[in-house]
This record gives C-alpha cells, sequence and structure tokens, in this order.
C-alpha cells in the first residue's frame, strides 16, 4: 500500500487483512474439497454438486440476508460469521483426522460455507464507503481488487500444494487463516448507526430490487456485468482447451488458468494508483466490449501464446467493469440500503459464475468448445450495444467521485 492517501485511512489495513486472509482460506479449503470429494467418491459429478451445495442456500437466503444487514450491526454479523467459520473448518480438520469424513460431511460443509457467505458477504461489501471517503473510494476498490485477486491466485495453488501435505494439514491452515480474518475485522473500528427498525415486510424485504428499478444505472452495471460473465464463459472450457485444442497438458492448463488473474491483478494494482477519471461509463463499456473481443480471439487461437496473452486482456477488461460496478454500487447507494443492494449484487455475482460455466458446457457439447466461445464473446459484444440503449445514464456516467447517494 504505497498510495500515502490510502495509507492514511486507519481502517484499510485491518480490512485488507480480514479479506484477503478469508480469501486465502475459503480458496485453499475449496481446492482441499474439491480433492477430498473425487478421493472419496471418483466421480467426476460429484464436484459439480459441490459447488452446487454452496450456491444454492445463496438462492433463498439473498434477501433475507441482505436484510439482516442493513438491520443490524454489520460488523457483528461478519464475527459471527467468521466464527462459525472457524468452528466448521476445524471440524472438517478433526473428521479428516480421525478418518471418518464422508461424502455426505463434505456436502453439508460446502452448504453450511455458502449458507454464511450468503449473510457474510453483504456486510463486507458495505465495510469500504465507511473507511474510505468518496474520492478515495475508487482507488481503494482498486486496491482491494488487486489484493483480492493475488489471493485467488495464490490460494488455488497454496491447496493444491497444502492437500499433498495432507488434508488435516490444509484444513488446519484453512482454520488458522480464518482465524486471522476474525481479528482484522475484530480490529475495525467502524462507526455504527442503529438504522430505523423497520417492520420486516415483503416489501422490505425485497427493497433492494425496488432500489435498483429507481437507479438504472445501477441495475445497468450489475445486469451489464451478469450477461457478460454469463455469455463469456470462456475459462469453464479451459480443460479442453488445454487437452484437445491446444494441446498443452496439466502444465499449460495451469498457465491458462493463471492468465486471466494476471491481467486482472496487473490492471487492478495500476487502477489503485492511477483511477479513472472523465466518462468513467463509456470505460465500462469499452472493457466489456474488449472483454468480448479477447473472448473470440481465444476461442479461435490454437497457438498457445495468443490464447494465453487473449485471456490475460480479458482479465484486465474483467477488473476494470468490476471496479466501476462496485464503487458505483457502494457511492450511489445510502447506507441504508448497502446490505440489501450489495446481496442482490453478491446473487448476481454468483449465478453469472456458476450458470455461466453451465452455459459454457451444455453449449459446448451441443456446437463444439471453439464454437460455443467464440458465440459467448460475440453476445457479449451485443449484449454492450443493446445495455448502451437500454440504459444512457449508465453510458452517461462521468467521475465516479462525483456520485452521490440516492436520499431516500
Amino acid at each position: 500500500m504505497t498510495d500515502p492517501a490510502l495509507r492514511a485511512l486507519p481502517g484499510l489495513r485491518p480490512l485488507i487483512i480480514s479479506r484477503i486472509c478469508s480469501q486465502l482460506s475459503a480458496t485453499t479449503m475449496t481446492i482441499a474439497i474439491g480433492w477430498q470429494i473425487y478421493a472419496l467418491t471418483h466421480s467426476v459429478a460429484s464436484l459439480g454438486y459441490l459447488g452446487l451445495a454452496q450456491f444454492l442456500p445463496m438462492v433463498p437466503l439473498t434477501f433475507i440476508s441482505g436484510h439482516v444487514a442493513d438491520r443490524f450491526n454489520r460488523r457483528n454479523i461478519v464475527l459471527i460469521c467468521q466464527i462459525l467459520e472457524i468452528l466448521s473448518t476445524g471440524a472438517l480438520a478433526a473428521t479428516a483426522a480421525m478418518q471418518v469424513l464422508t461424502p455426505a460431511l463434505v456436502y453439508a460443509f460446502a452448504a453450511c460455507y455458502g449458507t454464511l457467505r450468503s449473510f457474510e458477504m453483504p456486510c463486507q461489501q458495505a465495510f469500504l464507503p465507511a473507511i474510505a471517503p468518496p474520492e478515495l473510494l475508487p482507488r481503494a476498490q482498486a486496491l482491494l481488487s488487486s489484493l483480492f485477486m493475488t489471493a485467488s491466485i495464490v490460494g488455488p495453488s497454496l491447496g493444491g500444494l497444502l492437500y499433498g501435505l495432507g488434508a488435516v494439514t490444509c484444513y488446519s491452515l484453512a482454520t488458522l487463516g480464518f482465524a486471522l480474518a476474525f481479528f482484522g475485522t475484530l480490529a475495525l473500528q467502524l462507526h455504527h448507526t442503529v438504522p430505523a427498525k423497520e417492520p420486516v415486510t415483503f416489501a422490505s424485504v425485497f427493497a433492494g430490487l425496488g432500489f435498483l428499478n429507481r437507479r438504472r444505472d445501477l441495475l445497468g452495471a450489475i445486469s451489464l456485468d451478469l450477461f457478460a460473465v454469463l455469455l463469456g464463459g470462456a475459462t469453464a472450457l479451459l480443460p479442453v482447451y488445454a487437452d484437445s485444442v491446444l494441446h498443452v497438458g496439466p502444465i499449460g492448463l495451469g498457465f491458462l488458468r493463471a492468465a486471466p488473474a494476471v491481467g486482472a491483478l496487473v490492471t487492478s494494482a495500476w487502477l489503485s494508483r492511477h483511477p479513472l477519471g472523465r466518462r468513467t461509463g463509456v470505460t465500462m463499456f469499452i472493457s466489456v466490449v474488449v472483454f468480448g473481443v479477447a473472448t473470440i480471439v481465444f476461442g479461435a487461437s490454437h497457438i498457445t501464446w495468443i490464447s494465453v496473452l487473449a485471456l490475460m486482456v480479458l482479465g484486465a477488461a474483467d477488473v476494470i467493469s468490476v471496479v466501476v460496478r462496485s464503487s458505483l454500487i457502494q457511492l450511489a447507494t445510502p447506507d441504508s440500503m448497502r446490505g440489501r443492494v450489495s446481496a442482490v449484487n453478491s446473487l448476481f455475482i454468483g449465478s453469472s459464475n456458476q450458470l455461466g460455466e453451465f452455459e459454457s458446457g451444455t453449449l459446448g457439447a451441443a456446437i463444439g468448445p471453439e464454437a460455443a466461445v467464440i458465440a459467448g464473446g460475440v453476445g457479449t459484444i451485443l449484449v454492450a450495444i443493446v445495455w448502451i440503449r437500454l440504459f444512457p445514464k449508465l453510458w452517461s456516467l462521468d467521475r465516479l467521485e462525483d456520485v452521490r447517494p440516492e436520499i431516500l
């Protein structure tokens, strides 16, 4: 953290510690339980069920968790979730040590973790605006994104390495990581204003959707990301490309998987020092178009270095869209609505990633992997063009620093 203005923010360091330790532990653990469930079942389908077990709880709990985040102390909610993560991951390590871990227990843990994340994520996403003033929030968001991306790169490799030392070692260190995340959150000093206890009604629970319908720029940003990732999910087919198209094997697959994250990491680090200036909306749409073009290039390429470069560009373009969307949501949403709006955003992100993999896989099986990836890239570009017409306010968005929350 070399930016003096960001270093001066007292709550940013513990927030970074909490988010990075949590992400490192989560990605490490996700790789480990994937290996574990496959070792227990020797079934490829079981890996899909594992992802489904983590995602399904988020669907019914999204609006409830958002409402909870807006009614109670968000820091305390995160602390409770992290305590439960420590206990559940510790239980996973204990059952693995006693050799009584079964597929059913692994699925149960995955569902438990998905449930905890559905409550934890909306609260965590609302922390940064309480720490960084509006003029510094885009830079702080870019810095947090770059470090988050670093954890996303290191975590899977660390999980594979640690699992080689034994499942118990892997789960134990993930438990330690969640404990460090807990202490980082505990060190956060946030001013908490007790919200008005509005009655729990159907309208209040789903108020996040009503707010997004009024703020068309926010709705456009969230839905643009949803459809862009849904259609442009080339990464789901990377094993097929590594094996049958580029013929680079498992080592090449590692380079292909790392390429988008490397591109995103470099770009987000740049944005933390050189924030976006004028015509931010235009920049966001251009980045989505570049994402689509890079997807098409990757889909058509049979040359490894071109494929890797295309994936790096894809990751770089994606993180620009992420930083704009995340900053816009936090700046334009009043604090009383941040939990519910962040919960909807989390559901959209989860849906785009999970359903994007499903769409790419089924379309790839129907028309072939290369045609599926190219079609997805073309679809992403078309979505960007249509969204310019549907959401002109998002297209005309100028400086993020000038965005202010709507008064309710």
